[in-house]
Order: structure tokens, then C-alpha cells, then sequence
């Protein structure tokens, strides 16, 4: 499963069972830290995740910025309801490009903000399975 954390949603996507594939299936509306945390909780549970990809915003010029930071916590505050193994993948550009496909496909601005935050998360979730692939080579 992989997520792209917003201040505003959570997108989440998951893999196929063969893990070739990334498929957004939702996103968290956000409110606060615990009703946050046990909507991503059900999700776990729900498709019995074992490995998390969490999108890392690291600047354009590959600094850790602020955002990076509160990342960083959040990751933390993950970790206490989900026992799994916690990957961390540059995130750069993924909102922006999931936009830019979403508006070549004709999509209106009102959909888009319904789908492009869980699309960011399953271009989040593609980029470790080809780095996963790549590497098992």
C-alpha cells in the first residue's frame, strides 16, 4: 500500500497481488491525528498490508525541507498502528503529473480533487515496484 499524505487528504493505493500494478483505491479526508490514523488503520486491516510506501516531499533540489520533517513524524505516529515495514519514496512531482494526466483525460476541476490525491499515491506505489523490480534483477 502506498500513501501521498496531504495536509489536506491522504491518497491511498495499493498493489495487485503480484505487485506488477498500482491501484488507487481512496483517500482520507483529513480532520486530526487519531480519526486520521484509524481511517488508514482499516485500510491496513482491510487489505492486509504488509509493506507501506509513504510518498517522502523532498524539495526540487533533493533537500529536506520542512515538509520532509513533518513527514518524518508523521511516519513516527504511523509506525504506532501499523507493525509492518515503513518505505519511504521521493514524491516529487507526483500530484503535479497525476494533475496533468487528469486534465489531458479531460477531467473536470471538481473530479480531479476528488482523484488526484490517490493517483499520486499509486504513481508513488509504481515507483518502488519498478525500483523493486529493477533491483531484483
Amino acid at each position: 500500500m502506498a500513501l501521498d499524505v496531504g495536509s489536506k487528504r491522504i491518497g491511498v493505493a495499493v498493489a495487485d497481488p503480484t505487485g506488477t500494478f498500482a491501484l488507487p483505491v481512496g483517500t482520507v479526508e483529513r480532520s486530526n491525528l487519531r480519526a486520521d490514523l484509524a481511517k488508514l488503520e482499516e485500510y491496513f486491516e482491510s487489505y492486509m498490508v504488509r509493506e507501506l510506501v509513504v510518498g517522502d516531499p523532498v524539495s526540487l533540489g533533493g533537500e529536506r525541507g520542512i515538509a520532509a520533517q513533518k513527514m518524518d513524524t508523521f511516519v513516527e505516529q504511523l509506525r504506532g498502528v501499523f507493525s509492518g515495514t515503513i518505505h519511504r519514496v521521493d514524491e516529487r512531482m507526483t500530484t503535479a503529473q497525476a494533475t496533468k494526466t487528469l486534465i489531458a483525460a479531460d477531467v473536470s476541476r471538481k473530479k480531479r480533487k476528488e482523484v488526484v490525491d490517490k493517483m499520486a499515491a499509486a504513481l508513488i506505489l509504481e515507483t518502488f515496484l519498478a525500483r523493486r523490480r529493477n533491483e531484483a534483477r
